[in-house]
């Protein structure tokens, strides 16, 4: 976004995520507190209809819809504006890979939140009161590709980034035990770089006078 928009704020209510994300000149990085009010969002983040574009990636299935959705029409320009969420699925390397990728995620659902019901749905159940942008007759999931080059250490790092990965561990279950990593290492290959794909669902729609 920061090569594309002159002004770009980034939210987050953790300050070791903020303190790991990358320093550009126009963005602005801001700590918000986990509920705000209308005065406090202008405050913190930006005024009343001067927003272009909001976006939350592989985020909103955690959010307090309604809430969130007050702010995103206070601050979004009316008529116009735009909120653009996306959310990514199960990732594909190649088939001796996603074989033993597949028995992790599968044993995986079973620590999984409801929240992330939404992203197995590909947020199509997700209540989104937002109108198509131009050019489209609906507000989505629409699907892209993405393709991240990774190593297996990249790799296994993404996998204990998932929150059912944090979950499962807290309970005392390692879904990356040492059998499970010596069987992504004969998968992978020594020292290999492989394209990682990601599925990406979009849900994406504008406000206008009737949303206000």
């Amino acid at each position: 976004l920061a090569g594309i928009y002159r002004n770009v704020v980034a939210t987050d209510t953790s300050p070791t995520q903020l303190a790991l994300a990358h320093r550009l000149p126009n963005i602005r990085y801001q700590l918000t507190p986990p509920s705000m009010s209308l005065d406090e969002l202008t405050q913190l983040v930006a005024p009343q209809s001067s927003v272009d574009l909001v976006t939350a990636a592989q985020a909103i299935h955690w959010f307090d819809l309604p809430t969130f959705y007050k702010q995103v029409k206070h601050v979004l320009r009316r008529p116009g504006g735009v909120l653009a969420v996306w959310c990514y699925t199960k990732s594909y390397v190649d088939d001796a890979v996603d074989a033993v990728f597949h028995r992790v995620f599968e044993r995986s659902i079973h620590f999984s939140p409801p929240e992330c019901k939404l992203i197995s749905d590909h947020y199509i159940n997700l209540d989104f009161p937002f109108d198509p942008i131009d050019g489209e007759e609906h507000t989505g999931p629409f699907t892209f590709e993405s393709v991240v080059l990774m190593d297996l250490d990249m790799y296994l790092t993404y996998i204990r980034s998932w929150s059912v990965y944090q979950n499962a561990y807290q309970k005392g279950v390692d879904l990356l035990n040492k059998q499970v990593v010596r069987d992504f290492e004969n998968a992978w290959g020594v020292n290999e770089i492989k394209p990682v794909r990601f599925p990406l669902h979009l849900r994406i729609g504008r406000v206008g006078g009737k949303n206000f």
